[in-house]
Parts: C-alpha cells; structure tokens; sequence
C-alpha cells in the first residue's frame, strides 16, 4: 500500500499553512448502514483521517453494508459552527462514489452545495459474485478478509461555489455503484478556504535529520526480533527454519556481529520462539504452549547466570485470554509491570496494548486496557518500554503511517499506565515502504534496531538516534 503514497501531499505540521480553519466531524447524526462492531463501524468516520495519507483497506474506516452497488448516506456534525468554503470527503478505498452534499446551519434543514455530474456514460455496477458478499460476512474475530489488489483510494474536495457560514453538519450521499471494487471512508472535514484539507502523519522535522538506516547483517537469511543484553555486546534475534521459530545469539567484535549460536535451552517452543526482554538477571521468552482458561500466558522465564539460561517455570496472570495464539510483550528491568500485545473483548478492535503489575506471589494481576489514546481500531504490537518506565516504542498500523506497520513512540503521561501522549510516527529515515516493527532501543550505544521487511524478506535495521531526541519528542 505504502507505494501510493505519492497520491497525497504529507507535510509535518498541523492542517495548514496559511491558517485555513479545519473540523473533522466530531458526531454522527444519522446513516444508512453499519457492518457493528469496533472495526469498519461508522463511527470510524469521526474525528481526522487515520488510514490516511496511506490509504488503503483499514478496520480504522466505515466499511458501508452497500460498498459493492448501493448507495448510502451519511449525516455528521462538527463542535463548533463555521463558515464552510470545502467538505472533504477521505474514500481510502475506490475514490469516487460521492455525489451530493448538503450542509446545514442548524443541523435539522439541509441545502444542497456540491453535486457530481453523472450522465448515460457513467457505467454502474452491480454484485453479482457471492464471493464480492463473503468479502464482508466471512469474518473472523472482527477480521474481513484480504482487499483487492486494486483500491484506488483519494480525497473528494467540494468546493462550494459561495461559502455557507455557521454550518453545524453536512450531509454526504455517495453511489457505491459508479465504480467496481470493494468501498471504505476515512474522514470527512470542512474548511473556510479552498485549500485542499490534506491529511497528516503525525511525526516530528528533527527525525528527518537523523542519519539513513543500515541493515545488520548476520549469518542467516531471515531474522527479526532483535534483542540486546551483556552491556549490549551480544544480541539474540529470531530466524525461521524448517517452518519453526529458532532464537540465534550473536556477538558484536571488530565492528560486526559474528559468533553465531543457536540457543537450544531457549528453543523449546514448539513453533514460536523469541526474546522478549533480556537483562543480567532474567530473560523473558515467548512461544510456548499454554493452556487457555487458566493463569498460564504462553510465557517463560529464565534466570540469566552469566550467559546460562535456566527456565523458572511460566508466568503467570489472572484471568488470562488471548485470542491468537501469540502476542508480543515488554517488562520493566525491576519485573514489576509487564505489557501486552493482545486481542480480547475488550480491545478497541485488533491488538491492543494492556498493562499488569506484579503481585506478592509473584503472579502478575489482572489485565487493564492502556486507553483510546495508544490504541486504535487497527493493531497495535511489540512494544519495548524503556528504562525510564515512560517512553515506550511500539509498532502499529493504526494510525497515520507511510503505509503497513510504523514504529511509533508515546509517552506516559502520570503514574496510572493508562494516559499516554497521542503515539509520534518515527519518521521516513526509520519507517519504510513495508513493515516496520519489533523496535529495540539500545540505550548505552543510542542506537535503535527494528525489523523491517527487504523484498519480501524479514530483516534488521539500526539507525543512530540520540536519547535527547527519542525520550523526549512530545
């Protein structure tokens, strides 16, 4: 998706630059359809644009029951009454099915604006595959299936011949019909200028100075999940064999890692393997078995004696449930807190992060959700905390990116573990056109290394970047 990036402007500040005045709708007032649900609702439509400028098929979009040949409408409504020169209307998949647009001052008359033009030769399509129909009705846990290559997303900016003032809400009527393919919508704004509402990575100009990724090579053809430990000269890092998951150790000498080892004490998944969090006195793993409905978490731990690794049995939390069959996860070096990547019935749609604190028995309590803020519709995954317990890294596709997965960072915001700063995208010198996650951020050396995908293929790049700059962005 990352590659149509080029059909939108991205400018790193807010909305504009010649103090054009912009809303996105705060309320939904009335519509036509709703597929339910914490993903594709309608009320992914409100507040500004989040699978957007990426586009794309996204659980973070209105996902209309009548995508296929129907048309539908939408009646949204805005804080504050403004004068309105343009609605823009965010269609991040099939862009161009909108056609009328009314406006209203006192959210109860509407007048019509903005119109689209259609004649004989406008073709119309119709459903007429089932399998068009199991796109939205064969899901799994709120997960539709896989969009059309094809998704033509783009933004509609009606201008309005004269400019209305005090409007409070706009109504939107869209024929799904005009173009073939699968239809999803972002975002609607309003502005008081003719200047195109564009929409906005949230990230910061000082990340464009940092100096170009490297890729880390290592003696393996694909490898992720880096972790570093003993004073940051050795790494152990995840790499696929004969379909299962294998943790490799490395050392870093004469300025490159070598000394390549396989881990077998830490290889005892049956088909996931990886480390988490590792510091000179335990190691975190994941990827073994457990067993649902009990406190067990598909984690271990192990005790780290100068380089041996001796399991302590699995860790356990309250009430543990999990969806998939794997999650990410970060813990203080004090083994205090621990942070998960999961999906429950309580997650705002896919993978979201939780918190838990340890107990006196040593078991970790129960589960609690780490807010709207750092959690979107869509997944958020791997995160790493860092030692100052306040600034932690994660990787998501959830909010404004360059494309796939963005590494993102927030920051905690009091004692509660449950208010975070809005996540800063880490900018183009870090996040590709493909995925970019399981960030680690090496502290000592302030170096940062995360996986990223090179042509199909996982592997890890590490980037200079300061302390001054990463832990305090916000």
């Amino acid at each position: 998706m990352k590659k149509h990036i080029y059909l939108f402007s991205i400018f790193f500040s807010l909305y504009s630059l010649n103090a054009q005045q912009v809303q996105w709708a705060s309320k939904m007032i009335k519509f036509s359809s709703d597929l339910g649900g914490k993903q594709f609702g309608i009320k992914r439509i409100l507040g500004k644009p989040d699978a957007f400028p990426q586009g794309g098929y996204s659980g973070n979009a209105w996902t209309p029951k009548n995508a296929l040949d129907g048309k539908e409408i939408i009646i949204v409504g805005f804080e504050k009454p403004q004068t309105v020169k343009q609605v823009a209307v965010f269609e991040n998949l099939n862009a161009g099915c909108v056609t009328k647009i009314l406006v209203s001052t006192d959210g109860e008359k509407f007048d019509a604006v903005w119109s689209r033009k259609i004649d004989y030769k406008t073709p119309s399509y119709k459903a007429t595959l089932q399998g068009d129909r199991s796109f939205y009705f064969g899901r799994k846990r709120r997960k539709i299936q896989e969009i059309p290559s094809v998704f033509n997303p783009g933004i509609e900016h009606a201008v309005l011949d004269n400019a209305v003032a005090n409007v409070v809400a706009v109504r939107v009527e869209f024929n799904f019909a005009l173009l073939q393919g699968q239809k999803q919508v972002d975002a609607i704004g309003i502005s008081d200028s003719e200047t195109p509402i564009e929409a906005f990575i949230n990230t910061k100009s000082v990340l464009e100075t940092l100096p170009n990724s490297t890729l880390v090579a290592l003696d393996l053809n694909n490898y992720s999940i880096p972790s570093l430990y003993d004073n940051n000269s050795k790494m152990m890092v995840t790499t696929t064999e004969n379909e299962k998951d294998l943790i490799y150790s490395f050392t870093f000498e004469n300025n490159k890692w070598t000394n390549k080892k396989l881990e077998t004490s830490l290889n005892n998944g049956k088909n996931y393997n990886y480390i988490e969090h590792v510091n000179s006195n335990f190691l975190l793993k994941g990827g073994i078995e457990y067993n649902r409905g009990t406190t067990e978490s598909g984690y271990e731990i192990f005790e780290n004696k100068n380089g041996n690794f001796t399991s302590l049995g699995q860790l356990k939390i309250a009430a543990y449930n999990n969806y998939d069959d794997y999650s990410d996860a970060t813990i203080t070096d004090d083994f205090k807190t621990l942070i998960l990547a999961i999906e429950t019935d309580f997650t705002q749609g896919g993978t979201d992060l939780y918190f838990t604190t340890r107990k006196e028995d040593g078991t970790f309590g129960m589960l609690q959700n780490m807010g709207k803020i750092i959690n979107s519709a869509e997944n958020e995954a791997t995160p790493q905390l860092l030692s100052d317990q306040k600034t932690l890294l994660f990787s998501s596709n959830g909010f404004s990116s360059y494309g796939n997965n963005d590494i993102f960072v927030s920051y905690r915001m009091d004692d509660s573990w449950k208010n975070w700063s809005e996540p800063i995208n880490l900018g183009s010198k870090i996040n590709s056109d493909s995925f970019d996650g399981q960030p680690f951020y090496d502290e000592k050396n302030e170096w940062l290394y995360y996986t990223t995908s090179v042509d199909g293929v996982t592997k890890i790049k590490s980037i200079a970047v300061s302390k001054s700059i990463l832990m305090n962005l916000k």
